[in-house]
């Protein structure tokens, strides 16, 4: 067979199709296959039928259709199912070929694939992409880490198929092994956790201040003029002008049982084991879980005392305060990730490009935002900064929206409206600023029933110290 296509892609769910179209309109010569073969021709038939993709209805027939060195994107779920496709492919490729993976998998898996087809003179990349369906169609967000040299032969075609913002690609080179796995695992993270802040902003309008969800649509739309503009906030305020066939806004049909895929708790889980506190991603995974205990939640209503108040504050006040809030709890939650991705890459030696990933960030993907303009700014001002936070741009809004988002945390515990992800951000900032924390007392404890001694503050770092506490004395 002649070979002709600079691009192989397995993996025609919707996602692998629109990034398959995108590469062909792109002007890049792509052949597809997919493992249900009825799938190749359903998809020719229709989405593909005007384009120039090449249809292949086995793998051996694909790979002889590449150019060499040919240059594959696997498009198939996470996990084993990936492994089994290595597998299948790993006798079919020679050396120097380049596989990528394009799924949502685990940056560990990813790190292992990397060195197990490095073995076998195989160059291998995981690309996070991000964007959707919408996304991959017209141009994601792409993260690409993994082979350098392999990094370099795809950069032209995955560059040219990203979102695009002031003429710059949203798609960099991030880091070896797992590394473009992982940044996607962490902007899925903040992903859950940009969407648990929007859904209790929802909540303390919808349930607390007894708002109409056309109020809060308009408001949402407001909202989506200034510094909270997002994609999520866009499509949150579209959600809520759609109505259902009865004419009641549909979300209020829609039953609270939440499901996920699991890249929000693979993030929550990572940051346990690199010792960073993700509170407030934390508690977006944990909103899920509990969302999900519908069956027990109806029961409890009925059975749990509850004493709480009327809102009854001035309703124009408190909008303005939700708004701060939401900010302020966004600022935290991207602070958070960004301390999750330092520790990782200096744990893996990566040396993560901390303005790239926000340039990455700025376009395609589903947390893109104005917002993301201020951390590329703020890390190409000081490529080492400490801490997201201390970049001025961040003092200076805390500072400004402080009061509105400790007002809301208050009145939604008075009034008796969840906001695990409000609360957790204002709980780490206060821990974060805190010249002292209680942990004094928590060593203690520990000393006391476990002899895990403690250090002193009038003693150097390093040197500890234990109490024999039944006796009261040194």
């Amino acid at each position: 067979m002649m070979q002709e296509a600079e691009i192989g892609l397995i993996g025609l769910a919707v996602m692998g199709q629109n990034l398959a179209l995108n590469i062909d309109e792109k002007g890049f010569s792509i052949a597809v296959f997919n493992r249900t073969v009825s799938k190749v021709d359903a998809f020719m038939q229709q989405a593909g039928k005007d384009s120039h993709i090449i249809a292949t209805h086995s793998l051996t027939t694909l790979i002889e259709t590449l150019k060499p060195p040919r240059k594959l994107i696997l498009m198939v779920k996470a996990g084993d199912a990936v492994d089994h496709l290595l597998e299948q492919l790993i006798p079919l490729l020679n050396e120097n070929d380049i596989v990528m993976d394009g799924g949502n998998s685990l940056y560990t898996d990813t790190n292992r694939r990397t060195q197990w087809l490095a073995e076998k003179g195989i160059k291998y990349l995981g690309i996070g992409i991000s964007g959707g369906e919408e996304g991959a169609r017209h141009g994601p967000a792409i993260m690409p880490g993994g082979n350098k040299q392999a990094w370099l032969a795809v950069q032209a075609v995955l560059q040219t198929i990203a979102a695009q913002v002031e003429g710059k690609a949203c798609c960099d080179w991030v880091g070896e092994g797992g590394a473009g796995h992982y940044v996607k695992m962490v902007h899925n993270g903040i992903e859950y956790g940009d969407m648990q802040l929007i859904c209790e902003a929802y909540d303390f309008l919808r349930h607390g201040m007894q708002k109409e969800v056309s109020e809060i649509q308009a408001l949402f739309s407001q909202w989506n003029t200034g510094v909270l503009d997002s994609y999520l906030m866009e499509i949150s305020a579209d959600i809520l002008a759609v109505k259902d066939h009865d004419g009641t806004p549909l979300v209020d049909n829609i039953l609270d049982s939440a499901g996920q895929k699991g890249t929000g708790k693979w993030t929550a889980i990572d940051a346990m084991e690199q010792g960073i506190p993700l509170t407030l991603i934390s508690e977006a995974v944990c909103s899920r879980f509990i969302s999900s205990l519908k069956a027990q939640r109806i029961h409890a209503q009925k059975v749990l005392p509850v004493v709480v108040e009327r809102f009854n504050k001035d309703q124009s006040e408190y909008i303005q305060y939700l708004e701060d809030a939401l900010y302020a709890a966004k600022i935290i939650s991207y602070a958070q990730g960004y301390m999750l991705m330092q520790q990782a890459s200096n744990s893996y030696q990566w040396q993560l490009n901390y303005a790239g990933i926000a340039q990455m960030w700025r376009g395609g993907c589903i947390i893109r935002s104005r917002f993301l303009d201020d951390i590329y700014q703020a890390y190409t001002d000081n490529p080492k900064l400490e801490h997201l936070l201390l970049a001025p741009f961040f003092v200076q809004a805390i500072e400004k929206a402080q009061k509105g988002w400790r007002k809301v945390v208050a009145m939604a515990a008075e009034i008796g409206i969840p906001v695990p992800a409000l609360g957790s951000a204002l709980s780490f900032y206060d821990s974060y600023r805190q010249l002292q924390l209680p942990a004094n007392l928590l060593q203690a404890q520990r000393d006391y029933f476990g002899a895990h001694q403690y250090e002193r503050i009038d003693k150097p770092r390093g040197e500890f110290f234990h109490t024999n506490w039944m006796e009261k004395g040194v």
